[in-house]
């Protein structure tokens, strides 16, 4: 779980109450000591090699190189902190960088504002194979009252050279030499101040037994129930994951009279509580209600079950330093957690605290916690033995990724941090990309056609075993590690995984023209194809156009801003508009592009929010609507979606659906909607859950349902050999009726 972290500070933090202007940064490696640079770090893999370069730059004398010596793909950055924090809103590096035989991998810049508030590597627009000096940049937004450090810097991941310079950073538009320029003291909680625990928990855990596994339940709910209610825990004033680490020792060696007095002086220890004069009772409308029926069902003594109940009755009613609801929106923002990023396998403490720490969350600020499969408080139970028992780094990935697959929700999913899992699913894919047609695993695009004879699979061929193993059984084995809403985002997950390895061919025996054939399909590594994720995009390409003369046809994927007004004056004569959602849109417009064929306000949607001082509580609050602007647009909407059509795409699908007699056509939706909220979890784990519960105007939930079409219409292998759009060809029927 290697992430990009600061190993060292690399220059004396200057007190925060003065300007930047007096300071030299060497930003541009102009300052070069020992051939090396004097102000900078370095972290990432053992094969690079990092030095001042003398003879190629692109400001002044110098220039700084990291290059892969050829011991090994990784990667390696170079990392400057910012000797101060910034007012201001918005913070931007550039720099000039220079590339030479990247692959496997990309160069780029990165930034990061600690602790967790922005971060850009360039991973999805990272710099490859051999470039002159280019101007890049990269823009976060600024949190000034919680950040404690800006990291940033220059970064190679695979094979190659790069060159970095003349490195520039700027607030709101001031560069840092400004004397205009504002720096900010954060406050310091005494929760940041305790680092007793930094190098490890120390925590051993003896033999799980079934009541010790019950035990360790019963202490993580008691753990998290404290954690987001108890006011002195609230205010910041304990590091609340290092707290844990101090009752464990005493807690696993008690017996149960013995445990009970443990737990009583552990609430004890954090102060009287004042009566609570504003915590308010359930909101009797409420879509989901605190569950703490566990403290009674317990068999915890009379004393404690007093003392936890005394907490609810005095909860934090202020802000609360471990979660808050983002303004507008109001999705979860998980505070102050730390990743713990340098521990690549984090110790049984840190474990278990990753399964107390994700499990809370979403007991309390999960809006779509009862739509999980299994009791929620059970998982806990269940999960124990496989975070305590994770033997190494990749047995812990896999169980976080069960446990994150538990709550359904394709938004969740290990997006960081798998270096792991990502190394044992290989690098290598095939040519071709297959996907799930009539329940079969079918070849239906290549990735670069030149390649087609070694491949040997042709569009409309069907893959039957992998590896001598059934395609079904595969699908079976491989579900609990694709986090997902529902079935079709699952196959779409996993289809582009199936012909994915660490080894350069995969034995496949597949269906073609009726014939049974087996082959060794070569793999190729991903910087050697010209592979899609879900979707091609040609950027090149306009949004929009006529089919037939008289029918618009609009794709989402590729949509500008400017688009908007263009396509409501060509298409104003069509007898019907064909909107693409079979893809992300480039650009949010419900309303931009919805209030064209609205003659009202619409309502099309409303939330459910969380409740911090009341944690476990959701309720209902009113959407947005969509207003007409000016003329209404009198043809037919046809709106196109799928399994590819995700939370803003199913956002938007349902905007258009509120328009009247608009038809939605295709096959279900990803069914994973709503503001997504990052959860962090030690070892560097990243992951996150769609924040914001969604549902019709007439509370008809759209999780795990997704977008169901009016018209079911899923393209046939027949209709792939034939290069057909079943489903646009259905939208065009529906508007020539």
């Amino acid at each position: 779980m290697k992430k990009l972290l600061l190993l060292c500070f690399l220059c004396s933090i200057m007190s925060c109450a003065q300007n930047t202007g007096s300071r030299k940064l060497d930003l541009d490696f102009e300052q070069p000591k020992h051939d090396n640079t004097r102000s900078w770090s370095d972290f990432g893999g053992s094969g690079y090699k990092i030095y001042i370069d003398s003879t190629t730059a692109k400001h002044g004398k110098f220039s700084a190189v990291i290059e892969n010596t050829g011991k090994g793909k990784d990667f390696k950055a170079l990392a400057f902190t910012l000797p101060d924090n910034y007012k201001g809103k918005k913070i931007r590096l550039s720099g000039y960088i220079k590339t030479e035989k990247v692959t496997a991998g990309y160069a780029g810049l990165w930034m990061r504002i600690d602790p967790n508030i922005g971060f850009d590597n360039m991973k999805d627009r990272g710099i490859t194979g051999t470039t002159d000096w280019k101007k890049y940049e990269i823009t976060l937004q600024l949190n000034p009252k919680e950040t404690d450090k800006i990291v940033l810097g220059g970064l190679l991941v695979g094979n190659g050279k790069m060159w970095l310079d003349k490195l520039e950073v700027s607030i709101d538009g001031k560069k840092l030499e400004d004397p205009k320029l504002k720096t900010y003291q954060r406050k310091k909680f005494p929760a940041e101040k305790d680092h007793e625990f930094d190098k490890g928990s120390t925590i051993v855990i003896p033999d799980l037994s079934p009541e010790r596994i019950d035990n360790l339940a019963l202490l993580g709910k008691i753990w998290g129930f404290l954690k987001y209610h108890h006011p002195n825990i609230a205010a910041g004033n304990y590091n609340w994951d290092y707290e844990l680490f101090r009752i464990l020792p005493d807690y696993l060696k008690a017996d149960k009279q013995q445990r009970n007095k443990v737990l009583l002086n552990w609430i004890n220890k954090y102060g009287t509580i004042p009566p609570c004069k504003t915590c308010k009772q359930t909101a009797a409308d409420a879509v989901l209600q605190p569950d703490l029926s566990w403290i009674a069902k317990s068999d915890l003594s009379v004393e404690v079950k007093a003392a936890l109940k005394k907490v609810y009755e005095c909860r934090n009613q202020k802000d609360h330093y471990y979660i808050s609801l983002r303004p507008g929106v109001k999705n979860p923002e998980f505070t102050h957690e730390n990743a713990y990023q340098e521990m690549t396998y984090p110790d049984s403490g840190f474990r278990l605290l990753s399964l107390y720490r994700y499990w809370n969350m979403i007991e309390y600020f999960y809006p779509n916690k009862h739509l999980t499969d299994k009791d929620w408080g059970q998982i806990l139970t269940e999960y124990i033995p496989k975070f305590i028992e994770a033997e190494n780094e990749l047995t812990y990935e896999l169980a976080a990724l069960q446990l994150i697959g538990e709550v359904h929700d394709t938004h969740a999913n290990l997006w960081g941090g798998g270096d792991k899992l990502a190394e044992a699913r290989g690098n290598n894919y095939a040519v071709c990309r297959a996907e799930f047609i009539e329940d079969k695993f079918v070849v239906v695009d290549y990735y670069n056609p030149e390649l087609l004879e070694e491949s040997k699979l042709k569009i409309g061929d069907i893959i039957t075993h992998i590896q001598g193993k059934p395609i079904n059984t595969l699908v079976d084995s491989l579900e609990a590690y694709y986090p997902h809403s529902n079935k079709a985002a699952m196959l779409r997950d996993i289809s582009i995984d199936l012909l994915r390895s660490p080894k350069n061919q995969l034995s496949i025996q597949y269906i073609s023209e009726g014939k049974a054939y087996q082959h060794k399909l070569p793999l190729y590594e991903s910087d050697k194809l010209d592979m899609y994720h879900w979707y091609k995009v040609n950027k090149e390409e306009k949004s929009f156009k006529r089919i037939n003369g008289d029918i618009g046809y609009i794709s989402l994927a590729n949509i500008k801003k400017e688009d908007i007004p263009e396509i409501k004056k060509s298409f104003r004569d069509t007898k019907g508009i064909i909107i693409d959602i079979r893809n992300y849109p480039s650009t949010f417009v419900p309303f931009r592009l919805g209030s064209y064929f609205v003659s009202k306000p619409t309502h099309f949607v409303k939330f459910t929010q969380g409740n911090i001082h009341n944690p476990g509580e959701f309720t209902f609050r009113k959407g947005t609507r969509i207003k007409s602007r000016g003329k209404t647009y009198k043809g037919k909407l046809v709106v196109l979606v799928n399994e590819k059509t995700q939370s803003q795409a199913e956002y938007t699908a349902m905007a258009f659906r509120a328009v009247e007699d608009a038809k939605i056509v295709g096959s279900t939706t990803a069914g994973a909607d709503g503001n997504i909220s990052p959860i962090l979890l030690p070892g560097g784990l990243r992951t996150m859950i769609s924040g914001i519960g969604v549902y019709y105007p007439d509370a008809t939930p759209t999780q795990r349902v997704g977008i169901v079409p009016d018209r079911i219409i899923t393209p046939t292998i027949e209709g792939i050999k034939k290069g057909k759009d079943e489903v646009l060809e259905k939208a065009i029927e529906l508007i020539n009726r």
